[in-house]
């Protein structure tokens, strides 16, 4: 998540679209509006609605997951 953004901050299609290929679980959460204890349990438990991989002890969401998840995925359409 970039400096001076928090989870509440509504992020926009655009700021979506300029996301690198795979993204922490917190940017992904900021995206999809869920916050930060609901994203690592939904995580944790398999339930987040887009896939995640587990790199090490860290979550990675693919942004391609991602856009589907959220309607922005252009080669749907």
């Amino acid at each position: 998540m970039k400096a001076g953004k928090s989870v509440s901050d509504v992020m926009t299609a655009a700021d979506v679209a300029a996301l690198p290929a795979v993204v922490d679980l917190m940017t992904a959460a900021q995206a999809l509006r869920i916050g930060r204890t609901t994203a690592y349990a939904l995580a944790r438990d398999g339930d987040f609605p887009c896939p995640v991989l587990r790199v090490g002890g860290e979550y990675r969401v693919p942004t391609a997951g991602l856009r589907r998840v959220l309607g922005l995925d252009s080669s749907t359409g």
